[in-house]
C-alpha cells in the first residue's frame, strides 16, 4: 500500500505517532556519540530527540513530502530520501531505530537483510510497528463496505506477530533480546477523528475511486465502527503494536 503523505495534516493531527515513539527510544543503550539511523523518520520529530540524547543521527525516509517537512522543522539535522530495503551507508551504524514504519513494507525479509548489512557487529536494532490485529475493526469494516459497492478492499499493510518476525531477525544474524506484542488503544483528534485517520493512513485503498463514492464508503465505515470505537465523544482505534530489540551478532 503506497501512501502519499499529507505531511501538514500528519504533523498537526497525528502527533501521537512520535509521542508513543518516545518510549521506544528508551530501548536504545548505545553510548552517547554513537551513530544512530532513524529509519522512516517522517517529519523528524524523533530524529531530533535522538540528537538531544547525544547521538550522531541520520534520518532516512522514502516520502519526499515527509522529508520536506522534516527539513522545514529541523533545518540543522541530516536527512536522506531513500528506501528502507535498499539504503547503503558509507559508515556502518551503531544502532538503527524505527517507529511506526515497517507495517508499510511488504518485503520484511529484504528489509531485515538490508538493516543487518548496514549495522555494525554488536549494533542495536530497536523498533516498533503495527502488530497482528492492528486496527482490525476498521479494516474489517472497510472490507465489508467495499464489498457492498462491488469493490475489493486491498489491505497490504504488513502487521506481524512475534512468532512471524523474530525468525526473520535470527535468519539475518540477529539475537532477539526483547519482544512484546501489546494492545494500545489510540485516541484520535476531533469528532472526525476516524474519517481523518482513514484518509491519512488508508488513502491509497481509494485509488481509482471517485470522490463521491469515497465519501459514501468512509461514511458507512465510520457508522459501522462507531459502536465499538467511539466512546465519550472520542474516537479510539484498536491499535496493536509489536516492539522489539535485537543485537547484530
Amino acid at each position: 500500500m503506497k501512501n502519499r503523505w499529507d505531511s501538514n495534516n500528519y504533523t498537526d493531527n497525528f502527533q501521537f505517532v512520535h509521542k508513543y515513539g518516545e518510549g521506544v527510544l528508551e530501548l536504545l543503550t548505545v553510548p552517547k556519540g554513537s551513530f544512530v539511523v532513524d529509519l522512516g523518520c517522517g517529519n523528524g520529530a524523533l530524529t531530533e530527540q535522538l540528537i538531544e540524547k547525544g547521538y550522531r543521527t541520520l534520518g532516512i525516509d522514502a516520502s519526499p513530502q515527509m522529508l520536506e517537512k522534516a527539513k522545514e522543522l529541523h533545518p540543522d539535522l541530516d536527512f536522506r530520501l531513500d528506501d528502507a530495503c535498499e539504503f547503503r551507508l558509507e559508515e556502518k551504524t551503531d544502532a538503527i531505530f524505527s517507529n511506526a514504519v515497517f507495517h508499510w513494507i511488504v518485503d520484511h525479509d529484504a528489509l531485515v537483510k538490508n538493516i543487518s548489512e548496514n549495522l555494525k557487529t554488536g549494533g542495536e536494532f530497536v523498533f516498533e510497528f503495527g502488530g497482528k490485529g492492528n486496527g482490525v475493526t476498521v479494516h474489517n469494516a472497510m472490507e465489508q463496505v467495499f464489498a457492498s459497492f462491488g469493490l475489493k478492499y486491498e489491505n497490504t499493510l504488513n502487521f506481524r506477530s512475534i512468532g512471524e518476525f523474530a525468525p526473520l531477525l535470527e535468519k539475518h544474524g540477529f539475537s532477539v533480546k526483547y519482544a512484546v506484542l501489546y494492545d494500545r488503544p489510540t485516541e484520535q483528534v476531533g469528532e472526525n477523528g476516524l474519517e481523518n485517520w482513514i484518509n491519512m493512513f488508508l488513502g491509497s485503498a481509494f485509488n481509482g475511486i471517485d470522490d463521491e463514492t469515497k465519501a459514501e464508503i468512509i461514511e458507512k465505515v465510520v457508522e459501522i465502527c462507531r459502536p465499538k470505537l467511539y466512546t465519550d465523544g472520542k474516537w479510539i482505534i484498536d491499535y496493536v503494536r509489536l516492539q522489539m530489540k535485537a543485537i547484530k551478532l
